[in-house]
């Protein structure tokens, strides 16, 4: 594979359909539509109907071939993936017999300059999936020192957050960041980073997309919305790439059940815990093989995690999952 098709091939797309394992007759939902590889994929078994989200209102434009060749068993809908269940519900699709999650931004995305979400070419500081609220310079601009700090360092994971943080206020008093180059040259400048390691405005660009575009809060509601809408054997399969992501899936198919064990050891009196919602079998997470991250480097930090339905009843938003989602209240271990 080339490196223009990697770019149209979703990460771990194989073993993320073999997750769902399609089934002639089955109602699917691809919750981050892109270029649509995982949508033609489920397509490919006889007898399915994919119900496909995006955001992104130009995936949902370019999508509009596809629809038109899947013979009516493709609805695609401009939407975030948190609206799961509302969309499936007008649109008569449930329950869902799968659903499938890519979290993140896609190659096609990065390769747009002018979306701003890559440092890689100049553009305008934007990251915006939706083309609206506030963009990447308004919060770079307007945000104050702490808040900056918290951002970079929480959904970043960077290291030299106040130092960041403390040049931008500094910078932007004579002239506003309005281009990713101007940002990104400020980041070099100020956290220079060693030999072989990653650009280091990497961390800094992915903390204001997160920021800018809700991913993790977007994450947590869409989990509970699949959790709601899958039918019983029902399988949630989803793609991460950061941390902060597979820590939020993690866990929350750790609250919903795991590993399905039965048995439990408690005190006298104890309650019972509430019955699983998800079953997660075999060796997870499952990561992609050499010769997919040598094809697709992006590939590399990828993780999927997969979980089979129950009986059980829904259950209410995890606080842990909420607390994951938002910055922390406090300011301490915040960076150098």
């Amino acid at each position: 594979m080339n490196g223009a098709d990697a770019r149209h091939v979703p990460v771990l797309m194989r073993e993320a359909v073999a997750a769902l394992a399609p089934r002639d007759g089955g109602r699917y939902l691809d919750g981050t539509f892109g270029a649509g590889g995982y949508t033609r994929a489920i397509l490919e078994i006889p007898g399915t109907r994919v119900l496909a989200l995006d955001r992104d209102p130009t995936a949902i434009r370019e999508g509009g071939a596809l629809v038109a060749q899947s013979g009516g068993r493709l609805i695609l809908a401009e939407a975030r993936f948190s609206e799961l269940e509302e969309i499936a519900e007008a649109r008569g699709f449930l329950p869902l017999d799968g659903a499938v999650f890519d979290i993140g931004v896609s190659s096609m995305q990065f390769d747009q300059a002018e979306r701003g979400f890559s440092f890689r070419s100049d553009g305008p500081l934007d990251m915006r999936m939706e083309g609206q609220g506030r963009s990447a310079a308004d919060i770079v601009n307007e945000a104050d020192e702490e808040d900056l700090a918290d951002i970079l360092y929480y959904y970043g994971e960077e290291r030299a957050s106040r130092r960041i943080a403390r040049a931008i206020v500094h910078d932007r008093q004579s002239t506003p960041f309005t281009t990713t180059r101007q940002l990104a040259s400020m980041i070099e400048r100020v956290a220079p980073g060693r030999p072989g390691d990653i650009h280091p405005a990497t961390r800094s660009f992915q903390a204001l997309r997160i920021a800018v575009n809700d991913e993790l809060g977007e994450l947590v509601a869409a989990l509970h919305a699949a959790e709601r809408a899958l039918c019983e054997g029902g399988v949630l399969a989803v793609v991460t790439f950061h941390s902060l992501e597979d820590r939020i899936v993690k866990l929350f198919f750790s609250e919903r059940g795991g590993r399905g064990e039965t048995g439990s050891r408690r005190l006298p009196g104890e309650r019972a815990p509430p019955a699983a919602t998800f079953v997660c079998k075999g060796r997870q997470p499952i990561a992609p093989g050499p010769e997919e991250i040598a094809a697709n480097p992006r590939a590399r930090s990828a993780k999927l995690r997969y979980g089979v339905r129950t009986g059980a009843t829904p259950r209410e938003a995890e606080d842990k999952l909420l607390r994951l989602a938002r910055l922390p209240s406090q300011a301490e271990g915040r960076g150098e």
